[in-house]
């Protein structure tokens, strides 16, 4: 993206003859003249002024420059929409600092839940075939993935490592039968039991899940 959205680590600051208003205007009158004017000079120079101190900070929260540079454009682009939020109660360095903290908090737990709805069983799945009974889901979903993780805790080792190799690996009945070296009767049932014992766990520790 061209203009002000240029990679942080790229951008070319723009040697200006020190006479030029912009460049020597204040934060809170920059604020101002953005929310007024809408000219796009006067963000670029706040853009210009701060995109390393959010960079910085959007590393520290990825440890990755290419989705830190992301997440910094990201922010830039959300402060076009936003920064007529800025009231002048604090300084505009610090009320861009606590923007920044919280889009990069949001970002990052938005991302891990992400990644570990990704991974996780899922109780819907786990109770498919097991039987015929109907699980509602959990309205809060963040909640039904902890509570699923819990009751794994609780199981046995055996059991809660052939559910994770059937529903998270997506390993084939063929696939467990070599690892565990038996027949194929024989790992459905084990499947089975270790889906009761699950579900019967996460019944008796969790009222809400009907049965």
């Amino acid at each position: 993206m061209e203009s002000f959205f240029s990679s942080p680590m790229k951008i070319l600051v723009l040697t200006l003859n020190d006479s030029y208003l912009p460049y020597k205007l204040k934060d809170d009158a920059l604020v101002d003249l953005i929310v007024t004017s809408h000219d796009p000079i006067f963000f670029k120079v706040l853009y210009e002024r701060y995109v390393f101190m959010v960079y910085n900070k959007c590393l520290s929260f990825s440890k990755n420059n290419h989705e830190a540079e992301d997440i910094c454009q990201d922010i830039f682009l959300k402060l076009i929409d936003k920064i007529q939020t800025f009231k002048g109660a604090s300084k505009f360095s610090t009320w861009l600092y606590a923007f920044t903290y919280n889009h990069c908090v949001n970002y990052y737990h938005r991302n891990k839940f992400k990644k570990y709805e990704k991974n996780a069983l899922n109780i819907d799945q786990i109770c498919e075939d097991t039987s015929k009974q109907g699980y509602e889901d959990d309205s809060n979903q963040t909640l039904q993935l902890e509570r699923l993780n819990v009751v794994m805790g609780l199981i046995s080792r055996d059991d809660k490592e052939i559910l994770i190799s059937k529903y998270q690996e997506f390993k084939s009945i063929k696939d467990l039968m070599k690892l565990h070296n038996v027949g194929e009767s024989a790992i459905k049932m084990r499947i089975k039991r270790a889906k009761e014992k699950l579900l019967g766990m996460y019944n008796s520790v969790y009222c809400d899940v009907r049965t």
